[in-house]
């Protein structure tokens, strides 16, 4: 049965103003009650000693990723504005990494893709999980067929052993279903889906 610990890592993935706030350019339906469900396993990944990491959609003003320039996208968490900013009920405890600075696809936690030509780079997400000797991650945030996808996928692709609670995320559904199909997925790829609600194994060891 898997607990926080010093080698199991919490990521947070994109609990920003623009996902998560009903105002928000691409708001998530339930997104805004995600920040309360993710701020309990932030509380127990730090009294059990485990690193946290909080992934942020960080982009220019114009870029390839939004429907303005071609993309798909409406303009949303450009930096250094309110919709970048992370929920303000959010518990911050942790290095927050940054995606989609150089106008790329930021989707997962770990990579980025430059929109036209599809090559991808790390971020420093695995480099500083694996100075950290990590090798477990627990994945919860915005959105579940997007972001949370990706970050999940990619963790599991990297070797690390990879949960997913189910509730503590949020779809999008551009289409209806997508974010069921992007659980089915995941589990498929190895994940771990997880309830993660108070009084199950996501507590302090003890």
């Amino acid at each position: 049965m898997l607990r926080y610990g010093p080698t199991t890592a919490l990521i947070v993935v994109d609990l920003q103003n623009d996902f998560a706030d009903p105002a928000g350019s691409l708001s998530v339906r339930g997104g805004e009650e995600v920040v309360g469900r993710v701020n309990d396993q932030v509380q127990r990944a730090v009294a059990a000693g485990a690193p946290v990491f909080y992934t942020q959609d960080w982009h220019p003003a114009s870029t390839p990723h939004f429907a303005k320039d071609g993309g798909i996208w409406p303009v949303h968490c450009v930096a250094d504005t309110w919709g970048a900013d992370f929920h303000p009920n959010l518990i911050v405890a942790g290095e927050s990494v940054r995606k989609g600075r150089d106008g790329e696809d930021g989707y997962s936690g770990f990579t980025v893709r430059d929109p036209t030509t599809g090559d991808e780079r790390p971020t420093g997400l695995e480099a500083s999980l694996r100075q950290l000797r990590v090798t477990e991650v627990v994945v919860c945030g915005l959105a579940t067929d997007y972001c949370v996808r990706a970050t999940a996928l990619d963790a599991a692709r990297l070797g690390f052993r990879a949960t997913l609670l189910t509730d503590a995320v949020a779809a999008v559904d551009l289409a209806s279903g997508d974010g069921e199909r992007a659980l089915t997925e995941m589990s498929a790829a190895g994940i771990t889906l997880e309830p993660g609600a108070p009084g199950d194994a996501w507590g302090v060891p003890g």
